[in-house]
C-alpha cells in the first residue's frame, strides 16, 4: 500500500495517529517542561512590575509629604521672621523713644545749668559793676570831701547801693 504517487491530501489513519500522538506528547512535554517556566518567569516579571509600582506609590506619597512638611516649615520660618521683625522695630522704636528722652532730659539739664551759669555770671558783673561804681564813687567823694574814704565806708556803700538796686527792680 504504499504508492508512490500519493498526493498531499491523500493520508491514511495512521499518519492522522502518528500525528495525533506527537502533538499530544510534544504538548505534555511543553505542558510539563517549558510552560512553568514560562508562568514562573511571567510570574516573577509581574511580582516585579507590582513591586516597583507599589515602590513609586511609596516614593510619591513620601515626596508628597516632605513637600507638605516643607512649605509647613516654610511658613513657620515666615511667620518667624515676621515675629522678629516685630520684635526688632518695637525694640528700635523703644529705644528710640528713650533715647529721644534721655537727650531732652541732658538737653533741660544743660539748658538749666546755662541758664544757671548765665544768672550767676550776671549777678556777678553786676556786682562787680556796683563795686567798680562805689570805688569811683568813694574817689570822687574823697576828692569832693577832701578826706579819705576807708574800706568800711566803702562796705556801707557799696551794701546800701546793692540794696537801692534790688529795690528798684522789684
Amino acid at each position: 500500500m504504499l504508492t508512490l504517487a500519493a498526493g498531499p491530501l491523500d493520508t491514511s489513519i495512521v499518519d492522522i495517529v502518528v500525528a495525533i500522538v506527537v502533538f499530544a506528547i510534544f504538548f505534555t512535554l511543553l505542558r510539563v517542561l517549558v510552560w512553568p517556566k514560562v508562568i514562573g518567569g511571567l510570574d516573577a516579571r509581574y511580582a516585579k512590575i507590582r513591586s516597583e509600582i507599589d515602590a513609586a506609590e511609596k516614593a510619591r506619597h513620601e515626596a508628597e509629604s516632605a513637600q507638605k512638611k516643607f512649605e509647613l516649615k516654610l511658613r513657620e520660618a515666615q511667620e518667624e521672621a515676621t515675629r522678629t521683625i516685630a520684635e526688632a522695630q518695637a525694640t528700635a522704636r523703644k529705644v528710640a523713644d528713650e533715647l529721644r528722652a534721655k537727650n531732652d532730659a541732658e538737653l533741660s539739664d544743660m539748658k538749666a545749668r546755662a541758664l544757671a551759669d548765665i544768672q550767676s555770671a550776671r549777678e556777678s558783673a553786676v556786682r562787680e559793676l556796683n563795686e567798680h561804681a562805689v570805688a569811683l564813687a568813694a574817689t570822687m567823694a574823697g576828692k569832693i570831701l577832701r578826706r579819705e574814704v576807708g574800706a568800711s565806708d566803702q562796705s556801707r556803700l557799696v551794701a546800701e547801693s546793692l540794696a537801692e538796686l534790688a529795690r528798684a527792680r522789684n
